[in-house]
């Protein structure tokens, strides 16, 4: 089989502070996306929330956060310079920020846009994480479901930069039904962008399971949908709270083929064989052949285990 080669980059930041500037952000994601550019990326990818410091950690009104925190247009004045680069570079790019729609709804937002600097596509993040109350006494909140909306455009992909690229944003990489329906799209590329917190507020989970989960939440999403994934971490401490960082491009086979070694901005980079995938969509996941969808309709019918569940057939 020939080989599809795809040049892709990953860059990852270091920490964002309260007081940092968009233009600021927006300077250190130019340098790395000039870092990857010179390297032969095709395409770059940028994590979730980039502009800003993760601001779902602080209570404050909605009206507060919206003023501070999200983008009124894509691209506005501060990130202009980004779509202006990425077209004299050739470069596509995939960025997460905080989106107030035209109707005035919030979204936590990834476009993907191409080598023109043409916004082809957008994804709303629908697995949102943490809470809507106010838990003063923890040591930090995570406000998710308080700032966002849950997306209201589905999981998609699109074809773009010759090949077929989904996105998700950070939870969503938790959940295998939203890189499956990805996969049955026939997608090639997925890039997922994340801030995760080292500690979680709400329960004591060791911090080495943090990482250990998300590793090996891409590698098996990688293998099982026989997809490159490219996924880009913000890292280190804002405001004295971590995140882990772990930024990774992972290939079909489940293999990580490159990582992040830090916590600062760092650029990671392969070529990726897109043909890769179309071997393992052959011969190991051949949905077409395989798959059974009349066994799995309790996964659209049940949002969670219920009470009448019944008992399993006698062997």
């Amino acid at each position: 089989m020939s080989k599809r080669p795809f040049g892709l980059a990953v860059a990852q930041l270091g920490p964002i502070q309260p007081n940092d500037t968009r233009k600021q952000a927006v300077a250190r994601l130019l340098e790395m996306m000039k870092e990857a550019a010179s390297r032969g990326a095709k395409m770059v990818v940028f994590p979730e929330l980039a502009l800003t410091t993760f601001f779902p950690r602080y209570w404050m009104t909605e009206k507060e956060a919206i003023d501070r925190y999200f983008e009124k247009s894509m691209p506005g004045p501060e990130t202009q310079a980004l779509f202006d680069t990425a077209k004299k570079l050739s470069i596509g790019f995939y960025l997460g920020y905080a989106e107030v729609s035209t109707e005035g709804k919030c979204f936590n937002t990834s476009i993907l846009v191409n080598q023109q600097a043409e916004i082809v596509g957008r994804y709303r993040k629908i697995h949102l994480p943490g809470h809507s109350d106010n838990k003063s006494h923890a040591p930090f909140q995570h406000l998710e479901k308080k700032y966002f909306e849950v997306g209201n455009e589905g999981f998609n992909v699109w074809e773009t930069m010759d090949s077929r690229i989904g996105m998700l944003l950070c939870n969503d990489r938790r959940w295998g039904e939203a890189w499956r329906v990805l996969a049955l799209q026939n997608a090639e590329i997925v890039a997922v962008g994340y801030n995760t917190p080292s500690q979680n507020i709400h329960w004591n989970e060791p911090p080495h399971l943090r990482m250990f989960h998300h590793i090996l939440s891409l590698q098996a999403a990688a293998y099982q949908n026989c997809v490159w994934v490219a996924a880009a971490g913000k890292a280190g401490k804002e405001d004295g709270f971590h995140l882990f960082a772990g930024s990774a491009i992972v290939a079909p086979t489940g293999e990580i083929v490159a990582q992040a070694q830090g916590e600062d901005d760092e650029v990671i980079f392969c070529q990726a064989d897109l043909a890769l995938g179309d071997a393992f969509k052959q011969h190991i996941f051949n949905f077409a052949a395989h798959r059974r969808p009349e066994h799995y309709t309790l996964i659209t019918e049940r949002v969670g285990p219920g009470a009448a569940l019944g008992k399993p057939p006698l062997l």
